[in-house]
Order: C-alpha cells, then structure tokens, then sequence
C-alpha cells in the first residue's frame, strides 16, 4: 500500500514541475518521524534553489500546501500512522545536504577559534534552520557557548568562549 501511495505523490509532484516548465528527475523517500523527502535532480537547479536556498523553500512550501490539499489521492495514515499533519523535505540537487555539511564546518572552525583565542565571533544574519544547525553542532562542546541575537530577518548566532 505504501509504494502505491508514494507513486501517486510522485506523480502530483511531477505534475506540479511539468506545469511549471522545469524538466525534473524525482526520487521519493520513505517517510521518517511525519516527514517525506523529495529528493530532486535537475538541469535548472540554479533557478529551483534561488539565492540562499529561497525559492526552494517557497516551492517546499507550494509543494505541501498541494500534498495536503490531494492527501485523499493518496492515504496518509498508512505512510505517517494516526497523524494527518506530515511534513515534506525538499532537496535538489543535494543543495541542503552540502548546505548542513558547509554549516557544520563552519561551525567547528570558528568554535575552535573561539576557544583558541577567546573572542567571540558573530556569523551573518541566517534563517530559522541554519542557526538551528549551527546551535546543535556546538551544543556537546564544553569550551564554546551560542546564542541567537536579534530580530527576523537579521537574526544571527554568537559563539562566544565558555566561561
């Protein structure tokens, strides 16, 4: 029952790029913790992710909105159990994955230069989802400390020594 369901989502997907010009290569996976990855290949990747992941955000969103509105094309309670909210993770072209793998090393470096030389360092205004990255990737270090500043949309992480 599962793949048959997964088929019908990646067909309304398929349907959705089709409609939006965008030839599309499309890899469902199987569902975990209420969430389904789409996973993306595309020739236009460029125009699909936008400036910092943007536009790919905006088409997660549309993509959703969709899914939720057809979820009787298919049956949500055999891919997510009980719950009727599920939540869908896009990627194209790997651009999230090489995303978290950048943040993460971004935060190790500039964690083990704050702990080397005692200042702290202020990374650029970044979305909900990369500062969440950034805290987690730090949160088991005893020698550095972080913390969101400011106001959406020029939110920001500090990491500071540990005192």
């Amino acid at each position: 029952m599962k793949t048959q369901n997964l088929e019908e989502i990646k067909k309304i997907v398929s349907e959705f790029f089709q409609k939006m010009g965008f030839e599309v290569k499309i890899e469902i996976g199987l569902p975990k913790d209420l969430t389904l990855p789409i996973n993306l290949t595309s020739d236009d990747s460029q125009l699909l992710i936008g400036e910092g992941g943007q536009t790919l955000l905006e088409i997660q969103h549309l993509l959703k909105a969709i899914l939720k509105r057809r979820r009787q094309s298919f049956n949500v309670t055999s891919l997510f159990g009980e719950k009727e909210v599920f939540y869908i993770d896009l990627d194209i072209n790997d651009y999230k994955k090489k995303k978290i793998k950048y943040l993460k090393d971004l935060a190790k470096s500039l964690a083990d230069e704050v702990a080397l030389t005692k200042k702290e360092k202020v990374l650029p205004p970044m979305p909900a989802y990369e500062r969440r990255i950034i805290h987690l990737e730090l949160a088991g270090r005893g020698d550095v400390t972080t913390q969101s500043t400011g106001k959406e949309p020029e939110r920001k992480v500090i990491i500071r020594p540990y005192p």
